[in-house]
């Protein structure tokens, strides 16, 4: 990091702290001039665009797949700080698969998967939609599988 007033690249990290937003704060000095300034570091986010199953593209957005999640637990008690952290959890592991095309198909199933661990009632409601269940027998197999 170059010092913005002499502008040498000998300069020492003095205090680090992660901010609310995710960023990281950092207090540094210069080794040159001895003048003290702040950084602020963000994680450069890449954009994920969904493959829909018209094959469709579109941003993905993290809210979309809260809306789903809070529609499948309507009137279950699941607490809305749970849902925040299942959000986040999705939206991570879609990052993490470095794609920067992921199928609907692939968000579908990583909510499922925790939504079966919270509760089952809103991970069958979010199934049937997810599945795009037709009648009562798609609801039978999935609850027998």
């Amino acid at each position: 990091m170059k010092c913005p007033f002499c502008g040498t690249a000998e300069t020492c990290v003095l205090e680090s702290r992660i901010v609310e937003d995710g960023s990281i704060r950092r207090r540094r000095e210069c080794g040159k001039c001895g003048k003290r300034f702040t950084t602020i570091e963000q994680v450069k986010r890449s954009f994920l665009w969904v493959i829909k199953k018209d094959g469709r593209r579109e941003v993905f957005d993290k809210e979309k797949v809260k809306r789903g999640i809070l529609r499948a637990i309507e009137k279950r008690p699941v607490s809305l700080d749970l849902i925040d952290d299942v959000t986040e959890e999705v939206e991570k592991e879609m990052l993490r698969s470095e794609k920067q095309e992921i199928p609907t198909r692939m968000i579908g199933s990583a909510v499922l998967k925790r939504l079966k661990k919270i509760d089952k009632v809103a991970w069958l409601r979010f199934a049937s939609v997810y599945l795009e269940f037709e009648d009562l027998s798609d609801f039978e197999k999935l609850i027998d599988k």
